[in-house]
């Protein structure tokens, strides 16, 4: 948007660019885009054909902006074509019809609107049509979609195309639907007048006219009407059934759809509840077994739960469940990666770059960590999996020097660069099998991370994980006694951390110490746990500093925890990242 006019008065100009400046900042905040909205609406006391075209632009931009950024809301996208209707008339008007059907293909309100619109200015009944018949395809399943039929009905009413209102009712009496008992009642009417080939098959027709027969035979002979009247009350059964059949399924879902509060997206979360309605619908569909329904069900489902990406991930796991669903698979990852889920939680990201990868187009699995890392630098786990990445397609070289080249970096924090180190070291030890070399990695690097709990837990546990003999094993102790006397004489961290780190050489003690390891291990524990009056006197320091507020460090160290529980989550799920962020925005 420019900045020296926005339309409308001074006043409405400033008052835009302030509204604007604010959505710049925060461009989640949902309150400052609704309030821009509602401003650049009201230019020049309401855009009309005479508006200005500064005014105009302004208004269309915040909508184009907006909608970017929130594509499910179909309301909006009502408000913006009749919008475009008063500026620019009919076709700009269906233009934004057209972008949102495509953003929301599944709002049976937004389908309803566009075509009411289009039955409004236009008159070109096959047209029309058309558009009702692609509207169908994408809401005709919806337990809540008797608005959109009935608006289809009427139009067909208008024309008095008795034909078509048949041939509408007789799929809609098949769908389970909040109000499916009415569509049945005037199904039923109409049969009576439609002929018999058209009810029915000529192969169900011949079967009703020979058990027709057969009755005449055993009761006395009958007049062509008595005859059309017996197949058709046959031909009535038969839809009855089906009738009860559609009841039976509408009863089953009937349960999970009570429970769907706000079938519609929002920004706000969803209850715990709702949340679970959800899986339990999902669940309850999948076993049904009809594809067609499961994927309208997930379609309906990512509208309200948009921003959760657990249910993107079950979407694409059911997916590539499906034979030859591939592309499909592609699409619902690129769709959540792309639009919907937030950049804080690239979890469905990584997912995508590893489904490219299993496509053999690894050029794009990495373009994919490389959009991650360009909106959210240094972030470790799209850095381990690139790093993984290039381990597995080119080798350990190239996997080590993505690590290094993030350590170099200077947009990357310390705590990150720790989780690099570690990750090295890690890659030398178990892919190339040098123990050496990779102990080295850690005790060049320790003077740099002297504030990384990570980095330190890390370096014990590798240490505790090498093998020892009666001949090595005055070695492997001078090493763990050596790593302890420098993470506590050394380190930077809070003397809560450095206790907590104490326990692996303690375990050790216990562990794999010799005769006299109790000794050592009572010292330790003394210095580390008795009253201040006994403690050396580095660690009284760190108690001071904890009873003035925090140690020296203690800052960054608590920072480091919350970062490192979201760091354990790409273990535990491989990229599959909790709903909230927290924990990523402390680690950053």
């Amino acid at each position: 948007m420019s900045d020296f006019n926005y339309g409308g008065t001074d006043e409405e100009s400033t008052e835009i660019k302030k509204l604007n400046n604010a959505v710049l900042e925060d461009t989640d905040n949902f309150k400052n885009w609704e309030e821009l909205i509602k401003a650049a609406e009201g230019l020049e006391g309401g855009l009309n054909r005479n508006s200005s075209p500064q005014a105009i632009s302004t208004t269309r931009d915040a909508y184009d902006r907006f909608l970017a950024k929130f594509p499910l809301l179909f309301g909006y996208w009502k408000k913006y074509a009749d919008l475009e209707f008063s500026i620019a008339g009919t076709e700009a008007a269906e233009m934004v019809f057209e972008r949102g059907v495509a953003s929301i293909a599944t709002s049976v309100d937004l389908w309803t609107d566009y075509c009411s619109f289009k039955v409004e200015t236009c008159h070109e009944s096959e047209v029309i049509r058309d558009l009702f018949e692609r509207g169908a395809s994408s809401v005709g399943l919806d337990f809540l979609a008797h608005p959109f039929w009935d608006k289809y009905l009427e139009f067909e009413d208008r024309l008095e195309a008795q034909d078509n209102i048949f041939a509408i009712l007789s799929r809609v009496i098949k769908i389970p639907m909040h109000q499916y008992a009415r569509y049945y009642d005037r199904f039923r009417q109409l049969a009576h007048s439609r002929p018999l080939l058209e009810l029915v098959t000529e192969k169900q027709l011949a079967q009703y006219r020979a058990e027709v027969e057969v009755d005449i035979f055993q009761s006395g002979p009958k007049g062509d009407q008595e005859i059309e009247r017996d197949i058709r009350a046959k031909i009535d059964n038969f839809y009855l059934e089906s009738f009860h059949r559609t009841a039976a399924e509408t009863t089953k879902r009937w349960t999970y759809e009570a429970e769907i509060k706000r079938p519609y997206f929002h920004v706000n979360e969803l209850d715990v509840p709702q949340l679970a309605n959800w899986r339990k619908y999902l669940d309850f569909e999948e076993e049904e077994g009809d594809y067609t329904r499961t994927v309208f069900l997930y379609e309906r489902c990512l509208v309200t739960c948009a921003f959760y990406d657990e249910f993107w991930f079950r979407y694409a796991r059911w997916m590539s469940a499906q034979d030859g669903k591939q592309e499909e698979v592609r699409n619902i990852y690129q769709r959540a990666s792309t639009l919907y889920v937030p950049i804080s939680r690239p979890g469905i990201r990584l997912q995508y770059a590893y489904f490219e990868e299993m496509s053999d187009r690894v050029d794009i699995a990495r373009d994919i960590h490389a959009a991650i890392l360009d909106r959210m630098p240094g972030h470790v786990e799209t850095i381990i999996s690139w790093s993984n990445l290039e381990r597995r397609q080119v080798g350990l070289e190239a996997a080590i020097e993505i690590y290094k080249q993030n350590i170099d970096s200077p947009i990357v924090d310390l705590f990150s660069k720790a989780a690099f180190v570690v990750e090295w070291a890690t890659l030398i030890w178990k892919i190339e099998g040098s123990v050496n070399e990779a102990r080295q990695v850690f005790q060049k690097n320790q003077q740099w991370y002297l504030q990384s709990r990570h980095f330190w837990a890390k370096y014990f546990e590798f240490e505790l994980s090498q093998p020892t003999s009666l001949a090595t094993e005055s070695e492997h102790y001078s090493r763990m006694k050596k790593i302890f006397e420098d993470m506590i004489q050394q380190s930077r961290m809070s003397l809560i951390t450095k206790k907590d780190l104490s326990n692996y050489y303690l375990s050790y003690l216990q562990q794999r110490g010799t005769k006299e390891a109790m000794k050592e291990f009572l010292q330790v524990d003394k210095d580390l746990n008795g009253p201040s009056s006994i403690q050396p006197s580095s660690f009284k320091a760190d108690v001071k500093g904890l009873e003035n507020g925090r140690s020296a460090g203690e800052v960054d160290d608590a920072t480091l925890r919350r970062g490192e529980a979201h760091y354990s989550t790409y273990y535990q799920e491989h990229g599959d990242l909790p709903v909230n962020a927290a924990g990523l925005a402390a680690f950053h």
